[in-house]
């Protein structure tokens, strides 16, 4: 399994099972982190075999069971850290995707408090992501037509409108997709709307668009 096909059958899953992350899927998963924080320059962590986290009234009122695994996203202060923490949390989703393993973005239903991860001097905790071996596969949720999340001034090549596809399968905090993406000749801009956790929502669906496009076709604006 590709990426791309990795966005496509890959949906939220908040209950998992107690099977271990481990062996070849453990060392693959973490060393692609690495290479994402390398990338990125973010705190990202690797938590596993850590059932605190997620044993709270916070996790229950989430729908949230058996989770003893996750992906701390954190990193220096600034106004880019949100949307940073969903692009590059977004790629080690989709990666854990072709490993087999489930996933789940996490921004409140969690205890902090509980949560096991380093913080360096001027970092900041964005959120986390569940990842295990899930009861199922989750399920898709629903998505905005194409015109609710796009602005074109021409005819938009094909390549645009698979983009747009493409941000649409992204995961968002409550499902809100509140984002637009603009054309103008090769150029894309993409915009956060107003919401919660809309910023990293926008990485994430920037990323998407990225696998549905072809970064060969565009730029980003």
């Amino acid at each position: 399994m590709d990426l791309l096909q990795a966005m496509y059958d890959r949906h939220s899953v908040r209950s998992y099972t107690e099977r271990p992350i481990e062996g070849k899927t453990k060392e693959d998963l973490m060393s692609f982190i690495e290479q994402c924080r390398r990338e990125s320059g973010l705190h990202l962590q690797l938590v596993t075999d850590e059932p605190n986290a997620f044993n709270s009234l916070m996790a229950h009122y989430g729908n949230f069971s058996g989770v003893r695994n996750y992906i701390v996203l954190a990193g220096k202060k600034g106004k880019e850290l949100e949307e940073t923490c969903g692009y590059y949390g977004e790629k080690i989703v989709l990666y854990a995707q072709t490993l087999d393993l489930n996933t789940c973005w996490v921004a409140l239903t969690y205890s902090k408090g509980k949560t096991v991860f380093q913080l360096d001097p001027g970092e900041k905790l964005c959120l986390v992501i569940a990842v295990g071996y899930g009861t199922s596969e989750g399920v898709p949720h629903k998505t905005k037509p194409r015109e609710s999340v796009m602005h074109t001034e021409q005819t938009p090549p094909d390549w645009f409108l698979r983009g747009i596809d493409a941000a649409l399968l992204a995961p968002t905090a409550m499902n809100q997709q509140k984002f637009v993406f603009s054309l103008k000749g090769n150029t894309v801009t993409a915009k956060a709307g107003i919401g919660f956790y809309s910023k990293i929502d926008l990485g994430i669906a920037k990323y998407h668009f990225e696998l549905g496009a072809g970064t060969e076709n565009f730029r980003w604006g």
